[in-house]
């Protein structure tokens, strides 16, 4: 058994052709770049890229492998150079159970499985060339089609205010939209770890995963997990997910949840931390944007909770949030140590040093023990540092 490194939420925002895929996400993410950055400089062993229902991202994939460039896995995946592309789809539910849209996750084994799920989704999306596109029909009716092709169901984000599970979705239960048996794991998003995550008695049975729901090259893996696997194949993270035969998660790494940009409630004009039920103290309104921590509380059931069976949560600060590391010194740490895992995980202070300064280097160990003092963000606005 070997441990891999693994981001299951990456976006893409252009086709090869050049038609825009996710319309908020960087013009540079098309599925090569994608492919090129996990695997040559993020030093990722798994990604899952999240808009391959696009029929044109599947011509890419086709090209790819046509070119010898890629291969497709026996066990499901697209292998390229040194990384396994998991074939993905973001969808947007907003049926008669749902209080408001939620986000959902769902992969595919293969390519012609994927091309299957396209055909059947087009009847049920108004664009099937966009990302993330509002789902007419039940969500049970979606997760039904996703496990009769052999794929994985997992809801996104569940936390933030807008457009997740219990953000928006349900009013108390994940039970009132979703079939609970067909959820294959749920992501915590960037506000949110599994301290929060445990506080909900109906979610202590599933597998956390931290993503990076990356819109650019450089947010790709500023969450991501390690998992214990035989191989980085779909049916090996299936497994994992559903924590049979050994496979599993074995530690999430995440910012803290102070960093994300909804973990506190804040006023929705200002910015300003304030209580949901409040006024807001500098500017005087009452219109607010209820943040990660204060919906877990109100979700919160404090009878009793078993003991959990889940990994270690790390908090790590992307190596570009930490002040005077730039684009020139990123660059310059990877070609030094290897790739950005690397840096975050295995090279030595020295070994840094000869690339930055032993302040620099400090705060990368400091980062790699989750010992960096944090602002906390809302409201959109995303955390800081204290240096």
């Amino acid at each position: 058994m070997q441990t891999y490194y693994i981001d299951l939420h990456i976006h893409i925002g252009r086709t090869m052709y050049g038609a825009p895929v996710k319309i908020t996400a960087s013009d540079r993410l098309t599925l090569t770049n994608i492919m090129e950055e996990a695997s040559e400089r993020k030093g990722l062993d798994i990604i899952g890229i999240i808009d391959c229902q696009v029929p044109e991202v599947q011509a890419e994939i086709h090209h790819l492998i046509e070119r010898e460039e890629a291969v497709e896995l026996m066990q499901g995946g697209i292998r390229y150079k040194n990384t396994t592309l998991l074939l993905g789809a973001e969808i947007e539910l907003y049926d008669d159970c749902c209080q408001g849209p939620l986000h959902v996750l769902c992969y595919l084994p293969t390519l012609a499985k994927m091309e299957q799920f396209t055909v059947w989704l087009s009847r049920h999306v108004t664009n099937i060339t966009l990302s993330t596109q509002r789902f007419y029909g039940e969500a049970t009716l979606l997760q039904h089609k996703v496990h009769t092709l052999g794929g994985l169901f997992v809801p996104a984000h569940i936390f933030t205010p807008f457009k997740s599970l219990y953000g928006k979705g349900v009013k108390q239960s994940l039970s009132e939209v979703l079939d609970p048996a067909r959820i294959d794991a749920v992501e915590l998003g960037l506000s949110a770890d599994t301290v929060m995550a445990n506080e909900l008695e109906e979610l202590q049975s599933y597998t956390f995963l931290s993503n990076s729901d990356a819109h650019s090259l450089p947010k790709i893996a500023r969450e991501y997990q390690q998992m214990a696997l035989q191989a980085p194949t779909f049916q090996e993270v299936k497994w994992a997910l559903r924590q049979q035969y050994n496979r599993k998660v074995v530690a999430n790494y995440g910012m803290n949840p102070l960093l994300g940009k909804y973990y506190q409630t804040t006023c929705r004009h200002c910015l300003q931390p304030m209580y949901a039920t409040e006024v807001c103290s500098y500017c005087m309104s009452s219109d607010s944007v209820k943040g990660v921590a204060q919906r877990i509380e109100e979700l919160t059931n404090h009878t009793h909770l078993s003991q959990s069976h889940h990994p270690p949560y790390i908090y790590q600060v992307p190596l570009e949030f930490i002040p005077k590391i730039g684009p020139k010194t990123l660059n310059a740490l990877i070609q030094h140590v290897g790739t950005e895992m690397d840096v975050l995980h295995h090279a030595s202070q020295a070994t840094l040093e000869e690339v930055v300064s032993t302040t620099i280097a400090q705060c990368i160990i400091a980062n790699r023990n989750g010992k960096l003092s944090i602002e906390a963000g809302g409201g959109g606005r995303y955390g800081r540092l204290n240096m």
